[in-house]
């Protein structure tokens, strides 16, 4: 049995948060959720959980968060799919305050360890410029070209952690998160990512018979895709670990975006004229999760099936979207 801990999670209220806190709890742990949103708004609430409302952009609200915690997790951020990080490049740098802030009040607080959740999108962008994708490896992330905006307020924090451990002794943890997805996420709204946009999409075409899909680029853009129970296993399995530079935390299954939509197509029994919007965001041409370090440190790797994820993410997404539409 894993001792209990009292274990604060930052970004409690958002998607791969909110999963994380009914993990924590359901394995025995004391667990503070914050997030700035209203708790009516959060993707998931726990109610054994201690569910705090605060702007961690703020020092003294770190502070209060951490007192009395043993670790930290640290999902906060403010950010979306392709369209919002493309559009929103300050906001998502301000998110530099949430990690900054944090990592300070950890340190004061005495906590034992800190997790920060980074992104793939720290990776230099010329090694993404074709489909025909080789798979990225941490050591890729330099020299820094980073995702402009939010891919920048992941590596300038990545580096934070690592001086915080060497210069102060906190024990932190990093993942470069490879586009998770699945059930309780952003499904509409403008801040949702791809396999949730077109999920929304074809159950929009099937229910209102406009059997036709606006798809953002050309459709050759290739991803990988992480289903969430895999994110949190291998985010509790790093945290534990003597890992201490990035790591990958992605799946390997590599598809085009044309490719997950012949799935989701497959899935809800349809098959929709196809309208390509080349001048929509859509990212880099190419990316990959490399998971050779990852299976050398923790001997696991994500495993969970693209079409599995997508089909538990489908069902999810068309239940909301009858109680939302009808």
């Amino acid at each position: 049995m894993t001792p209990r801990r009292s274990i604060l999670v930052a970004g409690g209220g958002g998607f791969i948060g909110g999963h994380l806190v009914g993990a924590l709890l359901a394995q025995g742990h004391r667990v503070r959720a914050v997030d700035c949103r209203r708790p009516e708004d959060w993707y998931q609430l726990h109610e054994d959980a201690e569910n705090v409302v605060a702007d961690l952009q703020r020092f003294d609200a770190c502070l209060a968060a951490c007192d009395g915690m043993e670790e930290c997790y640290q999902l906060a951020c403010d950010m979306g799919g392709m369209g919002f990080i493309e559009r929103y490049k300050a906001r998502c740098m301000l998110s530099v305050l949430i990690t900054t802030h944090l990592v300070m009040a950890a340190r004061d607080c005495g906590l034992e360890s800190f997790f920060f959740a980074s992104s793939a999108c720290v990776y230099n962008a010329t090694l993404q410029a074709s489909s025909d994708v080789v798979p990225l490896r941490e050591e890729d992330a330099y020299p820094a070209l980073p995702e402009d905006g939010y891919g920048w307020e992941k590596l300038f924090s990545e580096r934070m952690c690592r001086h915080f451990r060497e210069d102060f002794g906190l024990r932190t943890r990093v993942a470069r998160y490879h586009n998770v997805y699945g059930p309780h996420g952003t499904w509409q709204g403008g801040r949702e990512k791809a396999p949730a946009a077109l999920c929304r999409k074809v159950i929009h075409a099937v229910r209102t018979g406009d059997l036709g899909i606006e798809v953002w680029g050309d459709g050759r853009q290739t991803r990988s895709f992480t289903y969430i129970d895999d994110c949190l296993k291998g985010t509790q399995a790093i945290m534990e670990s003597d890992i201490v530079d990035p790591i990958n935390l992605g799946s390997s299954e590599l598809t085009t975006i044309n490719g997950l939509l012949d799935i989701i197509e497959e899935i809800a029994g349809v098959k929709l004229e196809r309208r390509y919007k080349l001048d929509a965001p859509k990212g880099v041409a190419g990316r990959n999760s490399d998971n050779a370090r990852i299976l050398h440190e923790l001997g696991w790797e994500p495993s969970i099936r693209l079409r599995d994820g997508l089909e538990r993410t489908y069902r999810w997404i068309h239940e909301e979207y009858v109680k939302a539409y009808g």
